[in-house]
């Protein structure tokens, strides 16, 4: 099973950083730092508009814990978004893959 954990920061150099730390620690074998879009949500009771960059951290589910504890203390955003999603299926070299590097 592979876990892929969701965050988004507001610049590339705050992604960068962050997932350089999350990979070094061995928290997630890999960490895409997506190109900037536009975020729509509600904060506060108003209607924010904000660039944004995804992080899409892929790991293993034991290494949940571990990964919110840093986004938390981490994070430039008072309330980050932090999901997880399990999936279904992995390729069995993929999975193989990080389950080596995450040791």
């Amino acid at each position: 099973m592979l876990m892929i954990v969701m965050t988004t920061v507001a610049d590339e150099g705050s992604g960068r950083k962050l997932a350089r730390r999350i990979v070094e620690e061995k928290l997630a074998a890999c960490v895409q730092v997506l190109p900037k879009m536009t975020s729509f949500y509600m904060w506060k009771g108003e209607v924010q508009e904000d660039g944004e960059h995804l992080l899409l951290i892929k790991s293993l589910p034991e290494k949940y814990t571990e990964i919110e504890q840093l986004l938390l203390a981490e994070h430039t955003y008072e309330t980050p978004e932090i999901l997880a999603i399990e999936t279904s299926y992995a390729a069995a070299g993929y999975l193989d893959w990080m389950t080596e590097t995450l040791r």
